[in-house]
């Protein structure tokens, strides 16, 4: 099966392509499974929610999974499942935030251990993957390098979950200004 990695900037049209991705696997005969990583903790994050549903086909199946995305993905990990995930970045951010913890302004961030521990899962769970997984993920380290340390920690380690999926992804697929690019396959990785 494949794994698929769409990526770009906040409103580059990468769900939208993601979609319609989605729309071709349905009439090739996939059920759609829609994972949706957003915990909506806010007015504003749960007005976004609200338009994401009323876009999508209502018959797709949707998961609310914004903590263990790697048992979500098990659950569906079938052949006949085409499995969207969206989004990464949104799943990381509320691993950062899980507990009540405090991250100072400056200094070293020790992030919860669920970070490492969920994002190891993942990995695992699309490697051993027998349905289709198309995940969306921004790529947050193209514009000014964020003052506080919290921020900068995000930045780094999206970019880094960004290039552990890409490695392990049979496609990864660049979307600019609504324009889709492939990278992968043909592209040659380098990580750090």
């Amino acid at each position: 099966m494949t794994v698929h990695l769409i990526t770009g900037g906040a409103r580059s049209g990468k769900s939208a392509y993601a979609e319609q991705l989605a729309a071709q696997a349905e009439a090739a005969g996939q059920q759609i499974i829609y994972i949706a990583t957003s915990a909506g903790n806010d007015a504003e994050m749960q007005r976004r929610v609200a338009l994401h549903r009323q876009q999508r086909p209502a018959h797709w199946v949707t998961v609310e999974s914004p903590l263990q995305l790697a048992a979500a993905l098990q659950q569906w990990n079938q052949p006949q499942y085409w499995i969207l995930v969206d989004c990464l970045t949104v799943w990381l951010s509320n691993l950062l935030f899980s507990g009540d913890q405090h991250f100072p302004e400056t200094g070293l961030i020790t992030p919860p251990a669920m970070v490492a521990e969920q994002r190891d899962a993942l990995l695992r769970q699309l490697a051993d993957s027998r349905a289709d997984v198309t995940l969306v993920s921004n790529e947050v380290g193209l514009g000014i390098i964020p003052m506080g340390a919290v921020t900068r920690w995000y930045m780094d380690e999206a970019g880094r979950l960004n290039q552990a999926v890409a490695k392990l992804a049979q496609q990864v697929t660049l979307v600019v200004a609504g324009l889709p690019l492939s990278l992968k396959p043909g592209a040659v990785a380098c990580s750090r």
